[in-house]
Order: C-alpha cells, then structure tokens, then sequence
C-alpha cells in the first residue's frame, strides 16, 4: 500500500454555474465614454454592443471629449494620435513628426476595416438599433455650447450625470 494517499477537496458550497438561457437577465450595463480619440472610441461601442447581444441593458453616456463621438462635425473623423501613447511601442519622439497622426489614423482605420468592425457612426447606429440608451452629459453640453440639435441624432437626451447614476441603479459601471 502507498503512503501517499489522495484527498479530494470538501467544500460546503455548491459551484455556481451561471444560466445562459435567459435573455432577460436583468443586468445593466453602463459606460461612461470620456475620450474622442479613435483608439478610444471603439472599446466602449464594442462592450455595448457584445452586452447587447448577451441581453444586458446597455447605457452610454457621453462627456467631456466623448462628445465627439455624437458630434456630427467631428464622429466620422476621430483621429488616433501615437503622442504620449506607450502602447504603440514606437519611439516617443516619432508622434510629434508632422504627419503621423494622420498615418497612425489611417493605419488603425485600415486595421479596423479589415476585422469587419463598423465605422463609429455605423456603430452607434447598431447599437441604438439593438436597443442600447445613449446619452450626453448636461456639463459638457453647456462647457461646449452645444445643443441637443448639436449632436447626433440617435442621442436620446442631454441630462445630468445625476440623471445618468439614477437611471443606471445597480449597473456595472465602465469609465473609458
């Protein structure tokens, strides 16, 4: 006989395994969209939209330089700028060269294009079309001057972010 001998764990609990049968679960989602870059636009439509396909009520407010994401004036032309940004893995200095934002915009744009992934407004079309509430911020609106006219159509409203923690009660909260 052996004198190592095998133990099988005890637990008290049983595992929790969750139910994907359900497409009305109840979850909240809520993304607070603070950035106007193009590197920066795409990770919160692409949570919306994956949340949305998984059932969850998904709600997007817009502040600050994520207003130019509903802006007509400037959504279907966000630019990505390598200035500042570690994650490219390209020398500091090459950012400021004249000329390479609009080479890093248009290689990302390129990249973006070839996985099939809409263009920004076509995004937010998408995501309105699923059933996703989007919103924009009543600071930024008035430090920006801008109306509800102003912005994108599928915007649903112009509120306070008061307004948005009360719509969003027992939401998980993304700040991007």
């Amino acid at each position: 006989m052996s004198t190592t001998e095998i133990h099988e764990p005890v637990t008290d609990t049983e595992p929790i395994v969750p139910s994907f049968d359900d497409a009305d679960s109840g979850r909240k989602l809520a993304i607070i969209c603070s950035k106007g870059s193009l590197d920066m636009a795409y990770p919160g439509l692409i949570l919306a939209n994956a949340a949305l396909g998984e059932g969850v009520e998904v709600d997007m407010f817009f502040t600050f330089w994520g207003f130019d994401m509903i802006n007509p004036k400037y959504m279907a032309d966000l630019k990505f700028t390598m200035l500042g940004n570690p994650a490219t893995h390209m020398p500091a200095g090459l950012g400021g060269v004249p000329g390479m934002t609009a080479m890093a915009t248009h290689q990302l744009r390129r990249s973006i294009a070839e996985l099939d992934v809409p263009e920004v407004p076509e995004f937010l079309e998408q995501i309105k079309a699923s059933g996703g509430h989007l919103w924009a911020c009543r600071m930024s609106a008035d430090m920006q001057h801008l109306s509800e006219e102003d912005l994108w159509d599928g915007i649903e409203g112009i509120i306070s972010a008061s307004d948005f923690i009360e719509k969003t009660a027992g939401a998980q909260l993304l700040f991007i």
